[in-house]
């Protein structure tokens, strides 16, 4: 059983490795061919850093564990504004763009509506997914003319974020091979991660639901942890805000339509249940706080992570 611990272990660092020299490879290739930092943030960056749960969810779909598959993407949320963003605001208080969290924070409010719904229509079939998706490039296309409208308030988070991510030399073709390595390493933890979290699961006696709510959510979302608190740090709260934002659109919009796409994902009942009614609740928790003041401070980060402590305490119950 030490074995499969450590592959679970090895899954989970190459699905961080592969999602960042993805990154960094696409960012290349896209500087190298003059793309602005503003679709780079859009798209490359937002995307990158959400292929860790990607490929997560369509290897776990695959493999008959839709409880993997779903819990992922719901618990990734989950720990997206509960975790990592308690944690960003933490590290400093959160001044939010009153522009752009009119028109994002709509949007993931709408994504989490159109969640709830497939989640309770008991599986998310093909439908939903094209529903899904056509929702994801309507908010690109909304995103880029709001973006292109007001460069100089906007774009500034775009190139804060863009900022952090090394490009390798050699041009498009170095950017290309480092991209292709990245999807390689990146579907090769998957792989690992989702197999050998499959047995953990049966042997402590939980389901591959909390398995994908805990271990697999959390791991995925590293990422999006790493790119937040590097943000904090340096100041950029709205980058770090932006980025769960546009992370937990990705996930539902992108991954869950993406994998509804290739297999239907058949929802397991604990989700119903419990689950996407804590995600349900985050979403509105952070609307709230920055409905009431535009930032988030520093209290109410710590309200999120107390939050989230609870939340996993009362997964974990049945191993005790």
């Amino acid at each position: 059983m030490t074995m499969t611990y450590g592959l679970l272990a090895v899954g989970l660092v190459l699905l961080i490795a592969g999602g960042e020299t993805l990154v960094r490879g696409a960012t290349t290739v896209a500087r190298s061919l003059g793309v602005s930092p503003l679709l780079i943030g859009l798209t490359l960056v937002g995307m990158g850093t959400s292929a860790p749960e990607l490929v997560t969810s369509l290897t776990a779909v695959l493999a008959g564990s839709p409880g993997i598959a779903l819990g992922n993407v719901v618990g990734s949320n989950t720990a997206n504004i509960l975790l990592i963003l308690g944690l960003a605001a933490l590290i400093s208080p959160i001044i939010v763009d009153r522009g752009a969290f009119r028109r994002d924070g709509w949007m993931l409010v709408a994504s989490t509506v159109v969640c709830v719904a497939a989640v309770l229509a008991g599986t998310v079939t093909y439908v939903w997914g094209l529903v899904m998706l056509a929702g994801l490039a309507a908010y690109l296309v909304w995103a880029w003319m709001g973006e292109r409208r007001s460069p100089d308030r906007e774009a500034r988070k775009f190139e804060h974020l863009t900022e952090d991510v090394p490009v390798v030399r050699g041009g498009i073709w170095s950017g290309l091979g480092l991209a292709l390595v990245g999807i390689a390493l990146t579907i090769g933890g998957a792989r690992l991660l989702v197999d050998n979290a499959v047995i953990v699961a049966r042997d402590v006696g939980v389901s591959d639901t909390v398995i994908g709510l805990t271990v697999v959510a959390v791991g995925t979302s590293l990422p999006e942890l790493v790119t937040s608190a590097v943000a904090a740090f340096r100041r950029h709260s709205d980058v770090a805000l932006g980025n769960i934002i546009g992370s937990n659109i990705y996930n539902v919009l992108g991954i869950l339509g993406i994998t509804a796409l290739v297999a239907p994902v058949r929802v397991p009942p604990e989700i119903i249940r419990l689950d996407i009614w804590v995600m349900v609740a985050a979403t509105a928790l952070v609307v709230l706080f920055v409905r009431t003041g535009m930032r988030i401070v520093r209290l109410e980060g710590l309200a999120l992570l107390v939050a989230y402590g609870g939340y996993i305490a009362w997964l974990a119950r049945d191993l005790y």
